[in-house]
């Protein structure tokens, strides 16, 4: 339903460099069986692998290396970054490629065969670097007004939907999180280049209803931000309600430039980590926000709204993050939090429960 970014980019880069692809997504066999007859019909397979998909990448791997036992198994993601030493054991990965790999991934490719078991990824300098992914490389689902190349909605906005990434990393270290560690920063993609793309995706596939910028942390970099308050109004074909993340202590920080950008740029949801409402339990995340920063951000958000509300508009809301069975939390520090979230007016809430990776 959703494209997927990273994988995007780089299957736009291989078909530039007159690399043709095909995408098989686990998720959509109904067996292993039916995986396996799809993956016979190629030499070489590419996976993303993420810790939570490691053993299915395993079995994939194992299945291809059955059907087709010359070929060549080439793998990269978070896991491979993250846990190097982990896919080195597994024999049916042919090379294992770290960190990001937008810079090398033709030639990984196209000589394989000159590679050593575990290779390091080369990335951009910056996402200005990056080619407009090809959208309609993605698969067309079988559905009854499917917006394809664009996404349906999730419930953030109106349909169709535009998703787009203007930056990658978050630089903070949460200790759930931490990506910062195993992902190197990049140039953040210049303002002029998001407008451009939501511009054509508009003008070519639209018209666009809603746009998600999927950044791990939108709310960064002041000078960009003040850049998009400024052209995204004015430059835009329209000024398209989105869905973007933000910390809680940056906009305690920054809240006459957070109140603009919501205000004058339709920043209509704004996804926010509050996680607990317990300060103790904040520090065991190492979140490096408190019960004051999510109280004064809540607080900022509800007045915003009920202004909106006022004047017979819709107003802002938070989707708002939050954990329990954080390791350390009490009843009491559980109870902080769902009282923390019954004083937001404008919310839509996403619990989840803290979940180790087994092993970590």
């Amino acid at each position: 339903r959703w494209q997927d970014h990273g994988l995007g980019l780089l299957r736009t880069i291989l078909h530039q460099a007159d690399v043709q692809t095909d995408v098989l997504s686990v998720r959509s066999m109904r067996s292993w069986k039916q995986l396996g007859r799809w993956l016979g019909r190629y030499d070489e397979l590419l996976m993303n692998v993420r810790s939570y998909t490691y053993p299915l990448a395993v079995r994939a791997a194992n299945l291809h290396k059955e059907r087709v036992p010359s070929g060549t198994v080439l793998v990269g993601g978070l896991h491979a970054t993250v846990a190097p030493e982990e896919m080195v054991r597994v024999p049916a990965f042919d090379h294992i490629v770290t960190g990001p790999a937008e810079g090398n991934i033709a030639e990984l490719v196209t000589h394989h065969a000159d590679l050593p078991r575990l290779v390091e990824g080369v990335p951009a300098r910056s996402m200005a670097d990056w080619p407009m992914i090809d959208r309609t490389l993605w698969p067309r689902r079988r559905r009854r007004r499917d917006p394809w190349p664009l996404e349906p909605a999730c419930g953030w906005g109106p349909p169709p939907v535009a998703t787009v990434l203007t930056s990658r990393v978050c630089p903070w270290r949460c200790a759930f999180c931490n990506e910062a560690s195993y992902i190197p920063a990049v140039e953040r993609r210049p303002v002029e280049l998001v407008i451009e793309e939501l511009n054509r995706l508009d003008r070519d596939h639209g018209p666009l209803g809603s746009v998600v910028i999927h950044d791990s942390m939108f709310f960064q970099h002041p000078r960009w931000l003040e850049t998009w308050l400024e052209a995204y109004p004015r430059r835009a074909r329209r000024t398209w309600p989105y869905w973007a993340a933000a910390r809680s202590d940056q906009v305690r920080r920054r809240p006459a430039l957070f109140e603009a950008l919501v205000k004058e740029t339709r920043w209509t949801t704004v996804s926010i980590g509050f996680e607990s409402g317990s300060d103790s339990t904040l520090r065991t995340l190492n979140k490096e926000c408190t019960v004051e920063d999510n109280a004064f951000t809540i607080e900022l958000l509800n007045r915003i709204g009920d202004e909106a509300r006022a004047r017979g508009e819709e107003p802002p809301r938070f989707w708002a993050n939050l954990m329990l069975g954080i390791p350390g939390e009490t009843r009491e520090d559980a109870f902080d939090t769902m009282r923390m979230l019954r004083t937001m007016r404008y919310v839509l809430p996403s619990i989840s429960f803290y979940a180790p990776y087994p092993g970590s």
